[in-house]
């Protein structure tokens, strides 16, 4: 149904019918000082043929460039069924169940993505679902400490996306909860375990695991995690989804497993439109699932044998006691769940492999071609997923600038954030990727060094 706005006379009535002068009385408790007033940056609304118009403009600026970018946000190709079947009515107005009776519909797709990511990680349970990899990654570091109980320490390592720290500070520091940094070795781009062990018999809550790490690099999870565990604290994997279709599965690091598995959806069938959308997954064990934010739906029968959906089991508290609550997330990111539920049932597992493998070759061929340019470097020596690290002879914002102007996005700028690498980037090539493509990067980088 479409929206229609209160007539004056129907907003009249209502304001009769509750005995209030005007609307601006409703709101006679907050000071004066505290309004805006008119809001004059706003500008006059526009008719349907004028917003058509100026939305076919803005569309315009959007240059297409050939993307060697990664660093958490990935091109993959995605099947157009994904996104017919996705936008269909059912699925492209259907939000959030918030309860029990939500659509049946709604519960059985969030309940096959849970299936479909609880395999994929090789956890207990998943839920569904989080904003994104960012606060869903915060929400796994509160959700340790919630479960450790006796510390509010985690051990962060800066392989860790500096996006994510940055994030995970923001949403933990005002909580008491310590985030200590694991510097990472300058040989291999891996958390550095001589640092590492020096924390070995200290009380902690939580050891941060990427997988890969934010250099494309791969830890040594088993290690790291029985590690951990030895420690009695629990290891957080911090994982890429499409990765997992080669790599092992957090729930079968070390002798164990992780106990928490959590990371960025968008790699399973959201696209890459100017900065999102995007939504977080998390998987945990059994014995944590009562900490775990979000909901999760089950699947049941009736008393006549008939399939159902129900929204099983969810943090109550999160929508009615506020800062008792174990977390504000009383939303998920229903649409672009339902894509990644389409887009892994479309690929299956043999799919997703040959998609996981497919970039990782393509960023091998990518790394032994650029070893041969004068002035590039290949940063880390070691096994990596489908990300890179390069150090360039030239200041890496000026190399890319050029790659910019001669249609080629070349790849993320290291130097603010890891200023300890000098002029690095950082350079992802999915399956997306032609072999033409390949040597595209290659002559233009050539030419933006010389």
């Amino acid at each position: 149904m479409p929206f229609i706005p209160h007539t004056e006379p129907d907003i009249a009535a209502m304001l009769t019918s509750i005995g209030a002068p005007s609307i601006d009385a409703l709101f006679d408790e907050i000071p004066a000082a505290l309004r805006n007033g008119k809001l004059t940056q706003v500008p006059t609304g526009m008719n349907e043929m004028q917003v058509t118009r100026l939305m076919s403009e803005r569309a315009a600026l959007d240059v297409p460039l050939l993307n060697f970018i990664g660093a958490g946000a990935y091109e993959h190709h995605i099947p157009a069924a994904v996104w017919q079947i996705a936008t269909r009515g059912e699925f492209y107005s259907a939000y959030t169940p918030y309860q029990a009776e939500a659509s049946q519909g709604t519960l059985q797709v969030l309940y096959e993505y849970q299936t479909m990511m609880a395999s994929l990680t090789g956890m207990d349970v998943s839920n569904a679902s989080l904003y994104d990899g960012a606060s869903g990654f915060a929400e796994a570091i509160l959700m340790a400490v919630r479960a450790h109980k006796t510390s509010r320490k985690v051990l962060m390592p800066a392989t860790v996306s500096p996006i994510y720290r940055s994030v995970a500070h923001s949403i933990v520091k005002l909580q008491g909860i310590e985030l200590i940094e694991i510097p990472f070795d300058a040989v291999t781009g891996k958390i550095d375990m001589k640092v590492l062990q020096q924390h070995a018999g200290s009380d902690f809550a939580a050891l941060v695991i990427p997988q890969p790490n934010f250099f494309g690099a791969l830890e040594d999870v088993d290690a790291l995690t029985d590690w951990t565990h030895a420690q009695n604290a629990l290891a957080i994997g911090l994982v890429n989804p499409l990765s997992l279709a080669l790599l092992k599965a957090p729930g079968h690091w070390g002798g164990k497993g992780a106990d928490i598995a959590v990371g960025e959806g968008q790699p399973l069938g959201s696209p890459l439109s100017s900065g999102g959308p995007y939504f977080g997954f998390m998987c945990c064990k059994q014995a944590l699932v009562r900490q775990m934010p979000g909901r999760i739906i089950g699947r049941t029968v009736d008393l006549d044998g008939k399939v159902g959906y129900t929204l099983t089991l969810q943090a109550r508290e999160q929508h009615i006691r506020r800062a008792k609550a174990t977390s504000n997330i009383c939303s998920n990111q229903g649409l672009m769940v339902t894509a990644a539920t389409i887009h892994m049932a479309l690929l299956g597992g043999d799919g997703l492999r040959r998609v996981a493998a497919a970039s990782h070759a393509n960023t091998a061929a990518l790394t032994v071609q650029m070893a041969g340019i004068h002035g590039v470097k290949i940063a880390f020596h070691g096994p990596h997923f489908h990300e890179v690290v390069l150090h360039l002879a030239k200041p890496a914002a000026v190399v890319l600038e050029k790659m910019e102007a001669q249609g080629v996005l070349g790849g993320y700028n290291l130097s603010d954030h890891y200023p300890q690498l000098g002029s690095a980037i950082l350079v992802c090539a999915t399956e997306t990727k032609t072999d033409a493509d390949l040597q595209r990067y290659v002559d233009v980088l050539r030419a933006a060094l010389n």
